[in-house]
């Protein structure tokens, strides 16, 4: 099975690529990624030489480069998916995860392949109580969540008229390894090991439902191998957490690792104007998914916090790289010789 994997270098694909690599040890792997701003082949670099891994730099819009490349089937992460940077400007999120999520369905109808499109839950909006289910309305509320929601629309539309074999996952909020700084987690550890400030939106309260990446990385490998076609999948761990309580649970552990008073780190908390349409409350019922194909999570939430914050402390140089934005450069140092070759 020759898998293309799109948007590889980002947080989740990165791990997800892990996870097939170590699950199934005749899949071979082709990462298809642009490398914008949060694509970074560090997150690869202990599986960058396998001889069933493969790196693309390439854009998933380029239809040509699609058809020059062989494989089976596809799993779509590629996307733009920071909230606050849709606000400033949407065109971006518009051309990836629009027009590039057309250009993979166009080549999987040609050659009749198999596409599992991950999607968010955010193209439900915002609830104030119940959970959305994968007949709820798609009502999104950002520029990014109504991308995502449009290319969910389109997905479905290739099923129905082409009879793509495709499926939609709408996962919640994910934290564990490589994710990029600027989300809410990785901000939260990163500025209370440097002492720096912590901003929170609005009041604090805002509620997602966070799970840890690998659980989600099961999920997809779950819903590629035993969804049914047209098949839209809610992933969620039933763990819904205020944003200050995520903030307040970090800040603790790491005061309680380091030997600081827990004061010390609270006082760096930051409470900023809130985003422009910020959801108040997200919620999914996963229950499709357990019922249907068995999948449940593994990963206790305080373990897996405690886990990716240990993770962080001794990855200390993958996000300093970022922050200084040398890791931009690991491409050209990495690949720029052996593809001149």
């Amino acid at each position: 099975m020759k898998l293309l994997v799109t948007g590889g270098a980002g947080f989740i694909a990165s791990n997800y690529i892990r996870h097939i690599l170590s699950t199934y040890p005749d899949y071979h792997i082709i990462n298809l990624d642009k490398l914008t701003y949060a694509g970074n082949l560090e997150n690869l670099k202990d599986i960058e030489t396998s001889d069933r891994y493969t790196f693309i730099k390439g854009d998933i819009c380029d239809g040509e480069l699609l058809r020059e490349t062989e494989f089976d089937a596809i799993i779509n992460f590629a996307a733009e998916s920071h909230v606050d940077r849709s606000i400033l400007d949407a065109q971006p999120f518009l051309q990836t995860n629009v027009m590039g999520t057309c250009s993979l369905l166009e080549i999987a109808r040609q050659r009749g392949c198999t596409f599992l499109h991950v999607s968010t839950d955010e193209v439900y909006g915002s609830t104030t109580e119940g959970a959305f289910n994968e007949a709820s309305p798609l009502l999104p509320n950002s520029p990014y969540a109504a991308s995502k929601a449009s290319s969910d629309l389109l997905v479905r539309s290739y099923v129905e008229t082409h009879n793509l074999k495709a499926m939609i996952t709408r996962c919640s909020n994910n934290y564990g390894p490589y994710q990029f700084p600027e989300k809410l987690i990785p901000l939260v550890i990163i500025n209370a090991l440097n002492r720096n400030p912590i901003p929170v939106y609005g009041d604090g309260m805002n509620v997602r439902d966070w799970i840890h990446v690998t659980d989600h990385c099961r999920a997809v490998d779950a819903v590629f191998h035993n969804g049914t076609t047209g098949g839209i999948y809610n992933i969620g761990s039933r763990n819904e957490r205020q944003n200050i309580e995520i903030v307040n649970l970090i800040l603790s552990i790491v005061a309680e690792k380091f030997h600081v008073e827990e004061k010390v780190l609270t006082n760096l908390i930051s409470y900023v104007r809130d985003r422009k349409g910020h959801d108040r409350r997200y919620a999914i019922d996963p229950s499709r998914i357990e019922q249907e194909i068995g999948w449940k999570p593994d990963i206790n939430f305080e373990d897996g916090i405690e886990k990716t914050i240990e993770w962080y402390i001794s990855n200390k140089q993958w996000w300093q790289r970022i922050l200084s934005g040398d890791y931009m450069t690991y491409y050209n140092t990495q690949y720029g010789e052996r593809l001149k070759t």
